[in-house]
């Protein structure tokens, strides 16, 4: 069997080396000469453990390879997986304008039956469109199938291989038996769908965690208004199992190339279809309120930002990855630069992409130390353990005063912090005791990484 996967980005490579095997060749096909380059010499152009292992020894095999064409990647496949992006647009609609090139060319180079699955987030209805627009006008048959992807960046891999659940949308049966087929080694529930019950699935599913974010975070406020501690609220409300845990922490927001993109979108959708989808809006605005309420805390902690210096330790929008689109450390940065502040950040790997879209004056460190050194305040923007292990002793002598720290994810102890000098600040957390730490761990433990 042939499998042809179009876009090399965090979702197509995933599906590349995962579906990749004995009896499957899979041809890549990237369009971008950077990253095609970088997977010709053995190297994955995105930090994604494990993955790098994996493509290196399909590739070894000759199970898996490169290329940049299109109809190479086609000729004499089964399917197409389709992973090209697609992200938002500034009016919050979804831009398409690379799916339908792809279509295009499919129909173009398609010399062959062929089963188009798309791993690609669309809006519900875009299968059918895509159907209406290009595939029925081919002179190949090509039928189409929506099978959507649910990897947490920083877990992909072991997403692929134990997923909670394996959804197919085809409104033809033996189109969803032999797309679920490519699955038969992973064991998870199959469901299979109409291709727009499929597209719905993805959106719900991301609108929803992100509603969970952006309550909880609703929660903190008040927690702070009333005098009340969120981080032994959460974990307290997680215990119920119609709630659950995850998704329950408290911090600057969400970010990442789904939640708010895809919370846009469907908001959007929504609109276009007549619907005023209230609840959503609100998700989306407390998500913007949360990284402007820290930037907030930050100017009434330091008595102003001008002229002030403040490390933010995470670039990344979460923990185990390289991403840094829509994370909210990069948005901060851009409100304290504007506000007169100079800044200093680091990131494990994240850097190289964050000194893209970072102003100029930002100067970015490796090394935490060195990102803290004579700062007036640090923001715990990204939880990675290089910095909540940090030696806070050793940090407070590398600082100047006031000595703040502003806790983004409440992923540090605050007791051990206050009792070293340091002027704490959270989400959510007023008068909390000596073990208000302990309470947090003990719920989330490590799966902070994977909880957006």
């Amino acid at each position: 069997m042939k499998i042809c996967v179009i876009g090399m980005g965090y979702v197509g490579l995933v599906a590349a080396a995962g579906l990749a095997g004995p009896d499957r060749k899979v041809v890549g096909v990237e369009s971008d000469p950077a990253k095609l380059r970088l997977l010709y010499q053995g190297e994955v152009p995105i930090h994604e453990p494990g993955l790098d292992e994996l493509v290196r020894a399909h590739a070894e095999s000759k199970q898996l390879c490169f290329t940049d064409r299109i109809e190479e990647g086609l000729a004499g496949a089964d399917f197409a997986l389709v992973a090209v992006g697609t992200p938002a647009r500034l009016d919050g609609r979804v831009d398409l304008s690379a799916l339908y090139r792809v279509s295009e060319q499919i129909v173009r180079n398609a010399v062959h039956p062929i089963t188009v699955v798309m791993k690609s987030t669309v809006p519900p209805g875009t299968g059918r469109a895509l159907t209406e627009r290009f595939f029925s006008k081919s002179a190949t048959r090509i039928r189409y199938a929506s099978n959507p992807e649910f990897l947490r960046e920083g877990q992909a891999v072991k997403d692929w291989f134990s997923p909670d659940r394996i959804v197919v949308g085809s409104d033809d049966q033996d189109v969803a038996t032999r797309v679920l087929a490519l699955y038969a080694g992973i064991q998870a529930p199959k469901i299979r769908t109409s291709v727009v019950s499929a597209e719905m699935i993805k959106y719900a599913a991301n609108a929803f965690l992100a509603t969970k974010i952006s309550f909880i975070n609703e929660i903190a406020t008040i927690c702070e208004l009333v005098g009340a501690d969120v981080t032994e609220v959460a974990p307290a409300l997680g215990m119920d199992v119609r709630i659950g845990s995850q998704f329950l922490r408290a911090g600057i927001g969400y970010g990442g190339s789904c939640f708010p993109k895809d919370t846009k979108g469907l908001e959007q959708l929504s609109s276009l279809n007549g619907y005023d989808f209230a609840l959503l809006k609100a998700v989306i605005e407390v998500n913007r309120r949360q990284r402007i309420s820290a930037v907030r805390k930050l100017r009434a902690a330091l008595g102003g930002l001008l002229d002030k210096r403040v490390a933010v330790l995470g670039l990344a929008f979460k923990p185990g990855t390289d991403d840094v689109r829509e994370s909210p450390a990069i948005e901060i940065i851009s409100y304290l630069v504007d506000e007169g502040a100079a800044v200093s950040a680091c990131d494990p790997v994240a850097v190289a992409n964050a000194r893209t879209v970072l102003p100029d004056s930002v100067e970015l460190f490796q090394d935490p130390y060195d990102a803290v050194r004579n700062s007036n305040a640090v923001l715990l923007a990204t939880e990675w353990d290089d910095f909540t292990g940090m030696d806070w002793t050793k940090v407070k002598r590398l600082m100047a005063p006031p000595f703040v720290v502003f806790d983004g994810r409440n992923a540090l102890a605050r007791a051990s912090l206050e009792a070293l000098g340091f002027r704490y600040s959270g989400i959510g957390r007023q008068g909390a005791g000596d073990g208000d730490e302990v309470s947090t761990n003990i719920t989330f433990g490590k799966k902070r990484a994977s909880q957006v």
